[in-house]
């Protein structure tokens, strides 16, 4: 799983982008399932949850149209890589 958190200049145009033109760049990167989560105390920061192989996120991240994408979504500053603090079977 990958998880990151942004913080975002209008929540409806993010999940018009996320859910169409970052899709589709996300499968093909590998990507198998996204969603979105908006901080409750703060409308305008994402949590993004990707489950997607490290190898196959870095692809993505090298992908020469991501800044294109990520200007569309209205990102105010890169995506941070929030990191688990665990790792539990259950």
């Amino acid at each position: 799983m990958i998880v990151t958190v942004t913080r975002t200049t209008d929540r409806d145009r993010f999940l018009d982008v996320f859910t169409t033109v970052g899709a589709a760049k996300r499968r093909e990167h590998g990507c198998r399932r996204a969603q979105v989560f908006f901080d409750p105390d703060d409308a305008h920061r994402a949590w993004s949850v990707f489950d997607w192989d490290a190898e196959d996120y870095a692809g993505f991240l090298a992908d020469p149209e991501i800044p294109a994408i990520a200007l569309q979504l209205g990102m105010q500053a890169p995506p941070v890589h929030v990191v688990a603090a665990t790792d539990l079977d259950a």
